[in-house]
């Protein structure tokens, strides 16, 4: 299905959700679910993702799922807003990035979207200054940080794509969130195929962005996250800050909860539940670490597809 609908200001009203990776570094809690409906403070990460989505306008969400698809299904089933939910399969999310699992979604996003990562929680008004074309998100960096920085112009334009603080010029943090126009889909689709086709699949779609931004063919306005309004959930030690700042962001959306995992298994989607199978916090970091170790992997990082 395509929107075809043409706003005359602009403005942005389909989301892409990346939402297919295995979340290997929030083990145990993905053992039995996807990293999306991992829960902060009792709410899964994508009922938050509605939430704002659902403040902001937003008609269209394309979401490509891969590990534990058919709960995210189940769940986004009990959805009874004005969304319109679109599906795409990674089929080998186990063993590619989010450069396939964003590469998949080609022929299905026909027009300007925002790219969002399923991992992040954030208040619904921050996305106010993303509902234009051409625009990132970033925040100044804080210790916890880590992965993808951007360096700005004077213009407060990026300039520059990077992995490490210890660049020249001041740098920020991505916050995974990207308003694209049109025309700049179309252009890194291009660069898309070009990876794909030399099968580069476990790349992160920022090295597209990286190259791009350096050869002058992408375009970034950067629009500021405040540090205190928003958290990327990618371990068990990320879920205790989360949830510090999830208080703080006045949430009046709720779905009601499904039967998203195995009516067999016990929901091992929040830390409580680690709390209540491991005598203490500690235990369960250690069992969560023996799990990643103990997990096939074909490459060395997390699949974040």
């Amino acid at each position: 299905m395509t929107n075809n609908i043409k706003f005359k200001n602009g403005r942005i009203t389909t989301a892409c959700l990346l939402a297919a990776g295995t979340g290997s570094r929030l083990y145990p809690l993905t053992n039995s679910a996807p990293k999306c409906l991992t829960e902060v403070n009792g709410r899964p990460i994508l009922e938050e993702l509605l939430y704002c989505l659902q403040q902001n306008g937003f008609k269209r969400l394309v979401i490509v799922v891969g590990h534990f698809e058919q709960s995210i299904r189940r769940f986004l089933d009990e959805y009874e807003g004005d969304l319109t939910i679109d599906y795409i399969v990674n089929p080998i999310y186990k063993t590619t990035n989010n450069i396939y699992s964003l590469w998949l979604t080609k022929e299905i996003i026909q027009e300007s979207f925002l790219l969002i990562e399923s991992d992040i929680i954030f208040d619904a008004s921050l996305l106010g200054d993303l509902l234009y074309p051409n625009k990132i998100a970033i925040s100044h960096m804080l210790p916890w940080m880590n992965g993808t920085t951007v360096t700005l112009d004077s213009l407060r334009r990026v300039s520059a794509f990077g992995t490490s603080r210890n660049m020249r010029n001041v740098v920020y943090k991505t916050v995974n969130i990207y308003s694209l126009s049109w025309s700049s889909w179309q252009k890194i689709i291009v660069y898309l195929n070009r990876y794909i086709a030399f099968d580069n699949l476990n790349y992160y779609y920022e090295a597209v962005f990286r190259q791009m931004i350096a050869d002058g063919s992408l375009d970034f306005d950067s629009v500021f996250f405040d540090a205190e309004c928003w958290y990327e959930v990618d371990t068990l030690e990320d879920l205790s800050e989360a949830e510090r700042i999830s208080l703080k962001i006045n949430r009046n959306f709720r779905i009601s909860q499904p039967e998203y995992i195995n009516s067999s298994l016990e929901p091992l989607t929040h830390i409580s539940h680690l709390k209540r199978n491991y005598p203490d916090y500690s235990s369960a970091m250690k069992a969560s670490n023996r799990a990643i170790s103990e997990f096939p992997m074909k490459q060395t990082r997390e699949s974040n597809g």
